[in-house]
């Protein structure tokens, strides 16, 4: 498979500063990279807290560059007057900027949204927090963690007799990373239609309050909070995992026509006939009964039969795989979405590029991820002279020609 040429990215010629540390500022930015953005990162002297994390590979952290694709790395020290007027320049200079900080800190720093609208109306910012820019928990820090307690996940992960545990995905930073690429998409389709840019506020906590929009719609609709249910679904069965003869295998029969499949497969015609299994929501309300019933077919075989069994009746089925099970899929091999890559200790590793493709393309690796400070010359060289009131305003009109000719560039 190719890839898109870098001029052909959507996001091409859209500068972005990313001032994120950790996951889900990183994962916005390097989405928005993906897309062909020129994502410059502003790092504190020690670098991003990421940069620290295990698996280190001759001094370099995989997990690091796992989110970090795609982007330059610049060093500022923003306790130094002379750094945050480089980075209020690049600011003006940019199309978009990510900060991850907690509520107030890019403000008491004077690079916020407020003290930069008047002289830069089209810029896109984007602020990434855990509970949000305002409010009575504006001002708490947060992990994915303290989010999925807090946003009810740990509640409904789980046995039903299990101590809470949190889903092995960081699922909170990551849909928050989500909603910030695609709000900033959404806003620089404004910016390039001729409005104005603005500010957007990206609290973890409400984006994984978000994507649980069924448990939420079923408080809702009950009044009643929703339970852990293991691998099971509260309106669906049989649609979870089953134990066979020699491990477990996933299988989800979501409408009558695949239940009638599965009864088939497993030789049991009395199943149909039974009143408790009659409907998608008489097997929901009974699935205990059921999963029993079927566990006791299950463990005549192992899973190799039963996977066999259900492709052959195109019943949506799976192995629960580990991660190197799941890399080796052919479909991963066949949408080449695991790429060499060398990080900058030289070392040659993997990665899991971007899943997407844009006509058939896939999105390219431009840029491996960078080492600390990588760019930290190029980029003080080509604005010395500081960010004195004359250079803004040079600056500022650079970015409206540029917002004008891609707005030219866009319209049909």
């Amino acid at each position: 498979m190719s890839d898109l040429n870098e001029k052909d990215l959507p996001l091409a010629g859209v500068k972005v500063l990313e001032f994120c540390t950790v996951a889900a500022g990183p994962f916005c930015g390097m989405l928005l990279a993906d897309m062909g953005a020129d994502v410059v990162k502003i790092e504190p002297p020690d670098g991003d807290t990421l940069r620290q994390w295990p698996p280190i590979s001759a001094g370099f952290s995989e997990n690091f560059a796992s989110l970090n694709r795609n982007k330059r790395s610049v060093v500022l020290n923003l306790k130094q007057p002379e750094d945050v007027a480089l980075a209020r320049q690049l600011m003006l200079e940019a199309d978009v900027v990510v900060e991850n900080n907690r509520p107030g800190v890019m403000d008491r720093l004077g690079l916020g949204y407020a003290s930069l609208r008047e002289d830069h109306p089209g810029l896109v910012y984007c602020s990434v927090s855990a509970y949000g820019q305002s409010g009575p928990r504006a001002t708490e820090g947060g992990f994915d963690l303290t989010i999925q307690a807090a946003a009810g996940v740990m509640s409904v992960t789980g046995e039903p007799d299990g101590a809470p545990v949190k889903c092995g995905v960081p699922l909170a930073d990551f849909a928050s990373g989500l909603y910030g690429a695609f709000a900033i998409a959404s806003a620089l389709a404004r910016v390039r239609a001729g409005g104005a840019g603005m500010h957007i506020d990206v609290p973890m906590y409400g984006c994984t309050l978000g994507i649980a929009a069924l448990q939420t719609s079923e408080y809702f609709g009950t009044g009643r909070s929703p339970a852990k249910l293991g691998s099971a679904h509260p309106r669906n069965a049989p649609y979870q995992a089953f134990q066979a003869a020699d491990g477990y295998f996933a299988i989800a029969a979501g409408n009558q026509k695949l239940w009638l499949e599965v009864v088939r497969v497993v030789e049991m015609p009395e199943l149909s006939e039974d009143p408790r299994f009659a409907t998608t929501r008489d097997r929901a309300a009974n699935q205990v009964a059921l999963k029993d019933l079927l566990e006791q077919r299950f463990a005549r075989a192992g899973v190799d039969h039963w996977i066999a069994a259900f492709q052959a009746a195109g019943v949506p089925h799976a192995r629960i795989n580990d991660y190197a099970a799941a890399l080796q899929d052919p479909q991963v091999e066949h949408m080449e979405w695991v790429r060499p890559l060398t990080l900058p200790s030289g070392v040659a590793t993997r990665t899991f590029v971007s899943p997407l493709r844009l006509d058939g393309m896939g999105l390219p690796v431009r840029r491996p991820p960078p080492a600390l400070g990588e760019h930290t010359e190029a980029v003080r060289a080509a604005h010395a002279g500081g960010a004195g009131q004359e250079q803004q305003g040079q600056t500022q009109k650079q970015s409206q020609e540029r917002t004008q000719k891609q707005t030219q560039e866009k319209t049909p």
